[in-house]
C-alpha cells in the first residue's frame, strides 16, 4: 500500500536485501550513530533548544468499528499547550490494527507493534476501515482535549461500536518551538511508521530501550497515584527522543535532511562544532579544515544534506538560541547578542529581525 507522502516512503523504505517491508523502521536496526571527538550531541542540543514538552498522554481501547479524527493542531494547541508553537503527535499500537488517513494521501495500514509519528500538525484520522465515518469527529476530539485538560477523564478511554476485535493504542502529544529554527521538525516527513513489536507483554524478549520505555509506560498506567501524570508525560518525551534516534540510525544512505547530516562523518563533525561553540567566529575555511575537506566540497555536501550552507545554518541556529534567551531570561539584548556571536547590539537586532520578522524586544514581549 502506498505511503502517505513521497518523503515518508523514502525515509521508511527498508532494504530489500534484508527482507524488510517497505514503510517500516525496526527498533535496534541500522547504521551506528556518529560519535564526535568533541562529545557534543547536536540532537540533544536541538531538542533542548526547541523546548520539547509533553502535554497529553492516554490509552485508547477501541472495539470494531472505531474511528477518530485529529484536527489540525492549530485548533487544539491552544487547549493542551497554549505556550507551545507547534504540536507533534504519535500513537503506539498495542493490539489490533487500523489505518491512518491523511488528506491527499492513500490510507496507510498499521498493526500491533507499530509507532506512528505525525510531526506536521495537519489533520488526520485513525480508522478501523478506510472511508468510514469516525465516531469522534474533529469537534468531538477537540471537546475531548478540553475535558482531558480539566483532569476529569481516566487514563484509559474506551470507544467504538462494540463489535468483536479491537485495537488498543497509546496517544502522545508533545509541544515544541517551531520558530525561529527547528531543524528536527524541518527534517521530518508528515508520517513516520516505526516497528518495535518485540516486547515482553507481547510474549517475546525485549527489544532495546524503546520497548523498555513502552513497558514502563504501560506499567505506570496501571499504577495510579500521586505524580503519575508527570511521570507519563516525561516518558512521552523520552519515547519521542528514542524514536528520533531510531530514525537517525535507520535512514537510507541517499536520504537528505538534518538527521542525515548528523550521520555523515564530515557534515556531522561540522554540526557538532557549530553546536559546541555557536558564538565562535567560524569561517568556511576553518570549518573545512576541521572536516578535512575543501571549502567548495564542504559547502556543497553540507547544503545537499542539511538544506543550508554551513554559515547560513550557523546564523539560523544562533537565532534559535537568542530567541530562547529573549523568552526565558532577563538579559539585555546586547548581552544576548554577544552570547550568540554578535559584536554589536545593532548587528544582532538587524539579523534577528531579518530571521524572525520581529525585533528582539518585540519577540520578548510576545
Amino acid at each position: 500500500m502506498a505511503q502517505a507522502h513521497d518523503r515518508t516512503s523514502a525515509m521508511l523504505a527498508g532494504s530489500s536485501r534484508t527482507g524488510r517491508r517497505q514503510g517500516e523502521l525496526h527498533a535496534g536496526v541500522g547504521t551506528p550513530l556518529l560519535c564526535t571527538q568533541s562529545g557534543t550531541d547536536p540532537l540533544s542540543d536541538v531538542l533542548r533548544a526547541v523546548r520539547l514538552t509533553g502535554a497529553v498522554f492516554h490509552r485508547v481501547e477501541a472495539s470494531f468499528p472505531w474511528g477518530v479524527e485529529i484536527p489540525d493542531s492549530t485548533l487544539y494547541r491552544p487547549i493542551i499547550l497554549p505556550q507551545a508553537q507547534h504540536v507533534i503527535s504519535y500513537h503506539i499500537i498495542l493490539e489490533g490494527d487500523g489505518f491512518v488517513c491523511m488528506p491527499g494521501s492513500e490510507p496507510v495500514r498499521f498493526e500491533a507493534g507499530d509507532i506512528l509519528l505525525l510531526a506536521g500538525g495537519t489533520r488526520y484520522a485513525l480508522l478501523s476501515t478506510p472511508g468510514q465515518k469516525p465516531e469522534y469527529d474533529e469537534p468531538a476530539t477537540t471537546a475531548f482535549f478540553r475535558e482531558w485538560m480539566k483532569g476529569t477523564l481516566p487514563f484509559v478511554t474506551r470507544e467504538g461500536g462494540g463489535g468483536e476485535g479491537g485495537t488498543a493504542y497509546i496517544c502522545g502529544f508533545l509541544g515544541c518551538d517551531r520558530r525561529p529554527f527547528n531543524p528536527v521538525l524541518c527534517a521530518l516527513p508528515p508520517l513516520i511508521r516505526i516497528k518495535w513489536a518485540r516486547i515482553k507483554w507481547a510474549g517475546h524478549e525485549g527489544a532495546g530501550l524503546l520497548g523498555q520505555l513502552i513497558e514502563l509506560t504501560l506499567a505506570e498506567s496501571g499504577l495510579p497515584g500521586p505524580g503519575g501524570e508527570a511521570i507519563r508525560l516525561r516518558l512521552c518525551e523520552l519515547i519521542f527522543v528514542e524514536v528520533m534516534r531510531l530514525c537517525l540510525q535507520s535512514l537510507p544512505a541517499h536520504e537528505k535532511g538534518w538527521l542525515s547530516g548528523l550521520r555523515d562523518p564530515s557534515v556531522g563533525t561540522v554540526l557538532a562544532l557549530l553546536h559546541a561553540q555557536p558564538a565562535k567566529h567560524w569561517t568556511l575555511d576553518t570549518l573545512a579544515a576541521e572536516a578535512g575537506m575543501s571549502r567548495a566540497a564542504l559547502a556543497a555536501r553540507f547544503a545537499h544534506l542539511v538544506g543550508h550552507g554551513p554559515m547560513h545554518y550557523l546564523a539560523l541556529w544562533r537565532m534559535q538560541l537568542a530567541a530562547n534567551s529573549l523568552s526565558d531570561s532577563s538579559l539585555k539584548v546586547a548581552a544576548i547578542g554577544r552570547d550568540v556571536g554578535y559584536a554589536s547590539e545593532a548587528a544582532f537586532s538587524r539579523a534577528f529581525k531579518n530571521a524572525t520578522g520581529f525585533s528582539p524586544s518585540a519577540w520578548r514581549n510576545r
